[in-house]
């Protein structure tokens, strides 16, 4: 992903502040009311609104335009870079001392069983990198895919672009000093509380949002901890 697309996902996130209530998003404490509010170029000309109906395609130059709106906020978070971003959108916990790769596996498929939480596929990269660019010298890496049908049906249903991020990913890694992490992209949407109407989210949309995050974050730490 561009770094410029990153940064605006970014720039974009801090600038919903100016709609805000009562209620205080946590990742926005810091930027000023007077960071907004903006235009946005999004489906200009068609926002699907009946289940499954796609909203209309956001050209690039609508795209470079909502850029250029939002960019000067930038200044506000000049010290963070694209690998502060990734942190930031991601959820990691570490796996406890002395568990293997396999047993932090095995215990996040054991939990994910008892939730009824279905793997559909897995990914294993680091062997993928050996075989490919005949890299042995980079660390395990794998990640593995997790649906929930009917709450994915209701995503879809309410935004059929979603798409490009489902099915759930759970990954297991070793980082530079063999240290086991388990991530995943971070589907707190809690922050929406504090801005009105939830920028039109169903209610249905946010508890089945919410389900996923917390199943989800039950494995990940059942992972980390090797329960079994």
């Amino acid at each position: 992903m561009k770094k410029s697309v990153l940064i605006a996902t970014l720039a974009l996130t801090l600038s919903v502040p100016a709609v805000a209530q009562q209620a205080v998003n946590p990742y926005l404490a810091n930027v000023p009311l007077s960071a907004g509010p903006i235009t946005l170029p999004v489906s200009p000309a068609g926002r699907g609104m009946r289940p499954y109906e796609m909203s209309k395609p956001v050209s690039p130059d609508e795209k470079a335009k909502l850029m250029k709106q939002i960019m000067p906020m930038m200044g506000m978070v000049k010290s963070m870079d694209v690998k502060d971003v990734m942190n930031l959108m991601a959820i990691k916990y570490p796996a406890k001392k002395g568990l293997s790769f396999d047993d932090v596996k095995t215990s996040m498929e054991l939990s994910a069983n008892k939730l009824n939480f279905k793997k559909v596929g897995e990914s294993p990269m680091w062997k993928d990198i050996q075989a490919v660019l005949g890299d042995t010298d980079a660390p395990r890496m794998e990640v593995y895919h997790y649906c929930d049908i009917a709450a994915g049906r209701e995503i879809l249903k309410y935004a059929p672009e979603s798409i490009v991020y489902l099915p759930c990913r759970i990954a297991i890694m070793e980082d530079a000093d063999k240290n086991i992490w388990i991530l995943t992209l971070d589907w707190n949407t809690s922050w929406l509380d504090s801005l009105s109407g939830k920028m039109g989210a169903p209610d249905k949309l946010m508890e089945h949002a919410k389900d996923i995050r917390d199943k989800m974050d039950i494995i990940m730490k059942a992972a980390a901890d090797g329960d079994l």
